[in-house]
């Protein structure tokens, strides 16, 4: 990682995975209120992942009760599919694997023609190397750093190396792609990821399970970060 990467701001993301959904609206206000940069939104299909989340019909509930950006983590078979109900509903990431994405470039190209960035997220299982074609296409790379399907795993430590490895090849600017990191971030993991290269931390539990509340959740990963 070059010196300019440690200087570039790490960024905090919400998983509503984690949130109440019985409170969906307070926990989104506490997101709000206690200075999230984004909020992280997880599809999951039951079949490219082994369970079923939410789909566009929730975005556009949430959309107006915040003004974050939001990041639709698209863990489906043939997420292209979806981008123009997600893009109407207000999404301004759409994050998919590239493997579930038989045709990738294109896929990319659909997103950003929907009026949406483009994100391309790789499971603990799949190499950096199927980036190099399509980097200077993304918007967002997301290293997965668990198996994705539930929320609550531990973090993965052998793919800090494959964070590493990404950041290398992003030029270090702030219009650069964003490097994600999704899976077990919490705040014993968030400090090897930002040094790692990673430029967003995406944190379910660790933000909404935290005793002291939401917001604490949010401070004490910014905390670790210090």
């Amino acid at each position: 990682m070059t010196s300019e990467s440690k200087q570039r701001q790490v960024r905090i993301a919400a998983s509503l995975l984690a949130a109440d959904f019985s409170q969906l609206g307070r926990d989104i206000k506490s997101l709000n209120d206690g200075g999230c940069d984004e909020i992280h939104f997880d599809v999951m299909d039951g079949a490219f992942v082994p369970n079923i989340t939410f789909g566009a019909p929730v975005l556009e509930w949430i959309r107006p009760l915040t003004n974050l950006p939001i990041d639709i983590h698209m863990m489906v078979e043939e997420p292209g599919r979806f981008i123009d109900d997600f893009a109407k509903a207000g999404a301004d990431y759409f994050t998919v694997h590239a493997e579930a994405c038989t045709h990738l470039h294109a896929t990319i190209q659909s997103i950003k023609a929907a009026g949406m960035k483009a994100g391309v997220a790789l499971n603990p299982g799949t190499p950096a190397s199927v980036l190099d074609e399509i980097l200077p296409d993304l918007d967002r790379v997301l290293v997965m750093t668990v198996n994705p399907g539930f929320g609550g795993q531990q973090f993965i430590t052998g793919q800090l190396a494959k964070i590493a490895a990404i950041a290398e090849k992003l030029p270090w600017r702030a219009d650069s792609a964003d490097l994600a990191v999704d899976g077990g971030v919490k705040i014993d993991t968030a400090p090897s990821c930002a040094e790692a290269g990673a430029s967003l931390l995406i944190s379910g539990t660790g933000i909404f399970n935290h005793p002291d509340g939401v917001v604490s959740g949010i401070r004490a990963l910014r905390e670790s970060l210090a």
